[in-house]
């Protein structure tokens, strides 16, 4: 959650360099840096879940479709609805604040991962590039974690801004749980799948309950 805090702020820059410039182009302008700050690894993770989970499949077949460095269709749709819908609620947020949000969305993003790991197993058998974050998620990164994230909630939005925290995990564990049944564990793929959910997560309700 610190680092994902450090790139929220790094995105920040873009709202305060480019104010001059009108609110799509500065929304875009943050969806295309959050892609390339993070080299678009969670994307692609989020692309792979959205094809080996769609549909009624075996966890074989879901993890071997994710597996795949070919784009389906799933991933294609899932990837165009999610990058407009970001583009849209970066749009509606005031840009005086929208600076907090970016913060917000990247750190909680950053803290689904570890609730990911901490609370699932690895789904495939042998390595991977998910499976050591899983494996050695502990109870003290998940605590940390948590009382560093709820701090900065706190800090940047106040009362509302821990009711934005607690029900942003609802979609979150939700998430897991779904991916859990589908592939009875987590992997690298699904975790950067929810971090994306978390950070739209984040940004749909803030603008919620800012209205």
């Amino acid at each position: 959650p610190f680092v994902g805090s450090l790139i929220g702020l790094a995105l920040s820059l873009s709202t305060f360099l480019f104010a001059i410039l009108p609110g799509p182009a500065v929304a875009a302008l943050i969806v295309g840096g959050s892609v390339i700050i993070t080299g678009g690894i969670h994307l692609d993770g989020f692309a792979d879940t959205c094809d080996g989970l769609y549909g009624f499949t075996t966890k074989e077949r879901a993890l071997e479709i994710m597996r795949d460095s070919r784009i389906g269709t799933m991933a294609a749709v899932g990837i165009v609805i999610l990058l407009i819908l970001k583009f849209s609620l970066f749009l509606s947020i005031p840009q005086e604040i929208i600076w907090k949000y970016l913060v917000l969305m990247t750190a909680f993003s950053r803290y689904a991962q570890v609730l990911a790991c901490f609370f699932s197993e690895y789904a495939r058998d042998g390595d991977g590039k998910g499976r050591w974050f899983i494996e050695y998620a502990g109870l003290g990164g998940l605590i940390a974690g948590g009382v560093f994230i709820v701090a900065l909630f706190i800090l940047l939005l106040g009362v509302k801004g821990l009711a934005l925290f607690i029900v942003s995990l609802l979609p979150v564990f939700a998430l897991i749980h779904y991916i859990k049944v589908k592939i009875r564990g987590m992997t690298g793929d699904t975790i950067g799948a929810i971090n994306e959910v978390a950070e739209a997560t984040v940004l749909l309700f803030g603008m919620i309950l800012q209205g």
